[in-house]
């Protein structure tokens, strides 16, 4: 086991965790808003989320999100998560100041807004199956079983990587901007998780009465 298939699975797990989209857009409101903590905690409640999905498909059990009724739940219920969160966002942009706020968010509220929003996301979901999935089939076929275990590891280790970087880059940054540039990123921010919301909830629609 060479040390650049390893780092290639670790370089996997970043690839999979950068694009843009509801948790990296909460990350960067909680970070902004609260501070490192809070924003590595969001990230760490989604990556529960994603190692729950790395397990269920792991053990083969990924017929079950295949469930119509499942999947509607998941689209109505992440959709009025990310509605929720975003609007919460925006209606609480006003209160954000160069002074980290006092009445902060709890780490267990920031830590449930990650996880939530990752383990309902049929979004997700796709993309595990379809990414995780494949990378464990090319695995297997080239290495065998027995190494499965690892080269996951360095997926989950990529994930964290990404979840540290963001959160310390919020916290940095966040020194630099003035109260007017917060406000437009927290509304940003918001805005970002309502349109999320809007399309799992329409999504969700469609496929309840489609």
């Amino acid at each position: 086991m060479s040390v650049s298939i390893l780092l290639s699975y670790i370089l996997l797990g970043l690839t999979l965790a950068a694009p843009i989209g509801p948790v990296n857009s909460a990350r960067l409101d909680k970070g902004i808003k609260n501070g490192f903590w809070h924003a590595w905690v969001v990230g760490a409640g989604s990556m529960i989320a994603d190692g729950i999905f790395m397990l269920l498909v792991y053990l083969g059990l990924v017929q079950f999100l295949g469930i119509p009724g499942v999947q509607v739940f998941l689209w109505l219920f992440g959709g009025f998560v990310l509605i929720y969160t975003g609007i919460e966002s925006m209606l609480g942009a006003n209160s954000v100041d160069l002074e980290y706020s006092r009445n902060k968010d709890s780490l267990l509220k920031c830590f449930l807004t990650g996880f939530i929003m990752s383990i309902t996301s049929p979004l997700s979901i796709l993309f595990w199956l379809g990414i995780y999935g494949s990378v464990l089939a090319k695995t297997a076929q080239e290495n065998g079983t027995g190494e499965l275990l690892i080269y996951s590891s360095m997926i989950f280790i990529g994930l964290t990587l990404w979840d540290i970087f963001v959160a310390a880059l919020t916290t940095f940054f966040r020194k630099y901007l003035n109260s007017i540039v917060l406000i437009w990123i927290s509304i940003l921010s918001g805005l970002s998780l309502l349109g999320f919301g809007v399309y799992f909830a329409y999504q969700g629609i469609t496929t309840l009465f489609g």
